[in-house]
């Protein structure tokens, strides 16, 4: 299993990197809650049912805690909160949520652990490995690529 990836280049005009090459990740599926809870199934004594009530009630719950500004922290997963871009104000009184929040996020923090060796794993990495998308992989569904798009 590996994480693909397309090369792409930089041809913005007034880049200091324009002509380079990057890589950019490549997804070839969507797995759902049935899924992962299909999945779950086959190596664990919980059934389908019980992992997706368990689930969907984690959701809902995380969304009332994010919501209240808490941080929410799944232990082995990783760190969730809330944040917002904003547009600025000239003064402290002209700042109001209404007219200077454009938007809120959610994001994540993934746990990190330190190996012996001192190098540092985030949750849901380990072991990840990348290798080219084959070019024969016509067909294949690449969401958030312009050909997905």
């Amino acid at each position: 299993m590996a994480v693909f990836y397309k090369l792409y280049q930089d041809n913005r005009r007034n880049s200091s990197h324009q002509g380079e090459w990057y890589a950019r990740a490549v997804h070839t599926g969507t797995v759902n809650i049935d899924d992962l809870a299909e999945e779950m199934q086959a190596n664990c004594t919980v059934k389908r049912a019980d992992i997706v009530a368990v689930l969907s009630e984690l959701v809902e719950t995380m969304q009332k805690h994010l919501q209240m500004s808490h941080r929410v922290k799944l232990d082995r997963l990783g760190t969730f909160k809330i944040g917002m871009s904003t547009k600025p104000a000239a003064t402290i009184e002209d700042f109001t949520a209404g007219q200077n929040v454009k938007s809120v996020h959610v994001l994540f923090q993934p746990e990190t652990k330190i190996e012996k060796d001192k190098t540092r794993v985030r949750a849901l990495l380990t072991g990840c490995k990348v290798q080219e998308l084959p070019k024969n992989a016509i067909g294949v569904a690449l969401e958030g690529t312009e050909e997905g798009a």
